[in-house]
């Protein structure tokens, strides 16, 4: 399992960490988790550090992805309390520019496909000196944003994500066949998985396809993937 990364995710909504459920987000409740008191983000990111010393975060700020404000003062104030942890942004960013304003220290954009403008802003975030990670968002088997993104890997920065938002804490396991093929078609890029991961099996099936790690959630918080475990997985990295 050499390499293979467990990058935790919140998902922000009206300033709370919500429950994420297969990309419906009108539905998405407050989280109710052991690891943290309440749902404000401080809480819940410290119950995850207390669980393993995760040194990434993947944060969605669906107000921002939603077009009705942004959590960008909250992400801030995370990335200066915790230094050290790269946290990467998901805040709905459709152009280079966008995401070279959220290229502040501690955080680094993420460009996702359901929201991108056009592949050349993909292009131009990836100038030298620059930095972000691109999401290929799928929904069931449809995949969202401009089509070439998806199919040009010459387009893709070092690290992609394949999000696949219908399995997002769903139980229903990661998109195998999906991810396979993208890992395949990605060269020397890491690939991480979201959505679905279970527990400790789908993360073995995940490492053995070559995959450089998966966000994940619900089963951190339910404790499918408990302490024990983790820690485990993070020393035989």
């Amino acid at each position: 399992m050499d390499q293979f990364s467990i990058i935790p995710v919140l998902d922000l909504k009206d300033g709370k960490v919500v429950h994420a459920r297969a990309g419906d987000r009108t539905r998405y409740e407050p989280i109710r988790s052991p690891l943290a008191p309440t749902s404000e983000p401080d809480a819940v990111l410290d119950g995850l550090l207390a669980l393993a010393p995760f040194r990434r975060i993947y944060i969605a700020d669906l107000d921002a992805i939603e077009g009705r404000g942004s959590h960008r003062a909250v992400l801030a104030a995370l990335a200066r309390g915790h230094a050290g942890i790269e946290f990467w942004i998901d805040a709905g960013l459709a152009t280079a520019a966008a995401a070279a304003e959220a290229a502040e220290p501690g955080l680094v954009p993420v460009l996702g496909s359901e929201t991108l403008a056009a592949p050349d802003e993909l292009a131009a975030a990836l100038r030298p000196g620059k930095r972000c990670v691109l999401s290929l968002d799928y929904r069931d088997e449809r995949f969202l944003g401009p089509a070439s993104v998806a199919t040009r890997p010459e387009l893709w920065p070092d690290e992609v994500i394949v999000m696949t938002l219908s399995r997002v804490g769903s139980g229903a396991g990661p998109d195998l066949a999906r991810l396979n093929q993208v890992r395949r078609h990605a060269g020397p890029r890491r690939v991480f998985a979201a959505g679905g991961v279970r527990d400790a099996s789908d993360i073995a099936r995940l490492a053995a396809l070559g995959l450089a790690g998966a966000l994940v959630a619900t089963a951190l918080h339910d404790g499918r993937l408990d302490r024990a475990t983790v820690n485990a997985l993070i020393a035989e990295r």
